[in-house]
């Protein structure tokens, strides 16, 4: 089996998101979503409008997602890789390099982000019709 691994906040599901997780099961049999937790977006300075359960709950619904797992740190990337067995990493290419030191363990992706839509602008716009 081919376990693939991608990561994200995924806040506001959109079709972005979708398109993303459908092209990274695409390349393999099985995939794991790291699933940035609400303490670890703390630390990066942003702030989900949805709780990690309430977007780990939307994730699971999706047919693509076979797992979700909580991302906690910038580090662990590299261990979730050995312990899950991950066969291809897979980012959108605004991380472009950023994993590079993956390709050691296993392949390494950086899909192309859906144009026109990301989180920040419908953020931006639904606080400009305010």
């Amino acid at each position: 089996m081919k376990k693939v691994l991608t990561y994200g906040t995924f806040d506001l599901l959109h079709y972005g998101h979708i398109n993303l997780l459908r092209r990274a099961k695409q390349l393999g049999d099985y995939l794991v979503v790291g699933l940035s937790t609400d303490e670890f977006n703390q630390l990066k300075n942003k702030k989900s409008f949805f709780p990690y359960d309430k977007r780990k709950m939307m994730l699971e619904a999706i047919k693509y997602v076979d797992e979700v797992i909580p991302e906690t740190s910038w580090d662990q990337k590299l261990s979730d890789v050995k312990k899950h067995n991950i066969d291809v990493f897979v980012m959108g290419d605004d991380w472009e390099g950023k994993f590079d030191y993956l390709k050691e363990y296993c392949e390494v992706i950086y899909l192309p982000r859906t144009k026109d839509i990301s989180t920040t602008d419908i953020k931006n716009d639904l606080s400009n019709k305010n």
